[in-house]
């Protein structure tokens, strides 16, 4: 039986009081991180570590298994990705590290991460093992030797039954969101892999909720870990309007700028993940005429304090900054904060919106959330208590109707000049009387040399906005069982087809592995799914009609609860049960 150890999330290096946050003055060069690593940190701009970071570094350095408590957005991925990064030895053949995650997203996340933080180790190669993918890229990559695999436990599967993926030599696992997975149906393929990689390797299993299924899992399979809770009590001030806007990443220049030109704002501050992004952001926005500058950890304390104090006195409206370079930074006259890139945790989110709303003034915070992102916008929910609204990009009309509201609020301010105004009254009467011209029309040509080479209004929609389901990730409720009777949903309208898979009743399957383990694997969203019914011995799933043969191909090697669901279109009778066919319960190893 494990002996936990229990830990809140502040307490490294000195492990003791109950506080929620790092300390403040521990950085990432305080936690014995490789220097290597360090340099990528930098890089990124990275300098004081979450709590969940401060706190479960030191421990896997030592050597130590973890299990750590922490919801998503609270910075679990450099948790173990930067230790694991410091201790690995690179060059061999076979995966040193394995990470395993419930979804191909979070799986894609993962490697991006590891990448990033890899940027000054040589050699380093890491792999994303997925429901999705083609196995052909995946198997190169395997033959030509990896470091670090990360990938979702039914493909990791595959893999070790193909003999195509070889666990020997691993030294670190970490199961990522492990409640997920289980929920996902995935706990006998979790806990094949612990029990069939070397007994001396380390384990970080990290889950945001910790029921009896995971400590059984724990207690099992680490050694005497190390158990660490984040307790976040992260609030916000409730003058701060908080909204988000779905787009890509490409388009999120032209987004900010439509943003620009409908909000009311006086000073605002945009922030990036990454220095070299404050400086493109910056860049294109005074391309665009607006005053903008750029601060990060490169920009000199000298120029900073100029900086700042030009948008205190109104010289610069838009200051695009990173989470480092914008620290302490108060100035009552940001109305707006953009968080042009979502920051790494939550905390980082409270911080970066706290900028604005400031001295009992209200204030506005809009965050850019791609697609891939809506796990972290629903993590930032959570430990805000708070929704955040979605908002639409600014239409054409919408920038149209501002611009013509600030050209009229132009000409009244002018007519208030009365002495300029008789003037050019002379000048358009003078034109008039010579080339016998309306005055309204005259009035229309002053407006054209006055828009200059900027046209006053917009003429056409250039932006597509993408959407992203909330719901994609939500496990059905009891009540999803059966979903037959919902007139839109059935398969008699022709968009869906019925499908028979060889898991049901005697398996102990729920609906919510079914439509888990099929999404992740053949990448379909949940409004892909249709009715939902159980028998005994296989169940018959909705799914739309038109699936290509890839997407095929993939769910039919899918397994539910260790089970190959061998999944084919369902022809209404009952003579192909699953016990006609030889059962894959039982693999073979090499």
């Amino acid at each position: 039986m494990a002996d936990y150890r229990g830990v809140m999330a502040s307490e490294s290096p000195a492990l003791s009081a109950e506080a929620d946050t790092a300390p403040e003055q521990l950085t990432f060069a305080d936690l014995g991180l490789d220097a290597a690593v360090l340099k990528a940190l930098k890089d990124v701009g990275y300098e004081t570590p979450s709590a969940i970071q401060a706190a479960t570094i030191p421990v896997l350095l030592q050597g130590r298994d973890v299990v750590g408590l922490a919801q998503t957005g609270t910075g679990k991925t450099a948790a173990f990705a930067l230790p694991v990064l410091s201790q690995m030895e690179t060059g061999h053949k076979n995966p040193q590290a394995l990470v395993l995650a419930p979804t191909r997203e979070l799986a894609l996340q993962v490697c991006e991460a590891f990448e990033k933080y890899a940027a000054h180790i040589k050699g380093v190669s890491v792999l994303p093992v997925y429901g999705g993918q083609g196995y052909g890229q995946q198997l190169s990559a395997l033959r030509r030797g990896v470091d670090i695999v990360v990938g979702t436990p039914g493909r990791i599967m595959d893999h070790l039954d193909k003999g195509t993926l070889d666990l020997s030599e691993l030294k670190y696992l970490v199961l990522d969101e492990a409640d997920e997975m289980l929920k996902m149906g995935f706990a006998e393929d979790v806990e094949t892999i612990l029990a069939d990689t070397p007994a001396d390797k380390q384990v970080a299993l990290f889950s945001a909720t910790m029921p009896a299924q995971i400590r059984r899992i724990s207690a099992q399979y680490l050694n005497d870990p190390e158990e660490i809770t984040v307790k976040t009590k992260t609030t916000t001030s409730a003058n701060i309007t908080q909204r988000y806007l779905v787009v890509s990443y490409q388009q999120k220049i032209d987004a900010l700028t439509r943003i620009l030109e409908v909000e009311n704002f006086e000073g605002m501050i945009v922030f990036t993940r990454t220095k070299n992004e404050t400086e493109t952001v910056a860049e294109k926005l005074r391309a665009r005429g607006y005053t903008a500058a750029a601060i990060n950890g490169d920009v000199a304390q000298v120029q900073r304090e100029r900086t700042v104090n030009q948008l205190k006195s109104g010289k610069l409206d838009i200051l695009v900054a990173t989470d480092v370079a914008a620290r302490g930074l108060d100035v009552e006259r940001i109305s707006h904060v953009v968080n042009y890139d979502l920051p790494i945790d939550t905390e980082s989110y409270v911080h970066r919106i706290g900028r604005t709303g400031r001295a009992g003034r209200s204030g506005d915070a809009i965050s850019f959330v791609t697609p891939r992102e809506r796990r972290m916008l629903t993590a930032i929910e959570k430990a805000t208590r708070q929704p955040l609204t979605e908002m639409s990009l600014p239409s054409v009309d919408d920038v149209n109707a501002t611009r013509l509201t600030r050209f009229d609020d132009a000409i009244t301010a002018a007519l208030e000049d009365t002495a300029a105004i008789a003037t050019f009254r002379d000048v358009v009467a003078h034109y008039v009387s010579h080339h016998d011209v309306p005055e309204a029309d005259v009035a229309a040509a002053l407006a054209v040399v006055a828009q200059g080479d900027t046209p006053l209004l917009l003429e056409e929609e250039a932006i597509a906005q993408p959407r992203f389901d909330r719901d994609r990730d939500r496990a059905p409720r009891d009540g999803d069982r059966d979903r037959g009777d919902r007139g839109d949903r059935r398969s008699s309208d022709g968009r869906f087809a019925t499908y028979r898979i060889a898991v049901g009743r005697r398996q102990r399957v729920e609906p919510r592995q079914i439509v888990g383990a099929l999404a992740n694997e053949g990448g379909l969203r949940r409004n892909d799914f249709g009715a939902i019914q159980i028998r005994q011995d296989f169940s018959l799933v909705e799914l739309p009609a038109d699936l290509s043969r890839d997407t095929l191909n993939r769910l039919t090697d899918t397994r539910i609860s260790g089970v190959l669901i061998d999944l084919r279109l369902d022809q209404g009778g009952r003579s192909a049960k699953r016990s006609d066919r030889p059962q894959r319960r039982e693999r073979d190893r090499d």
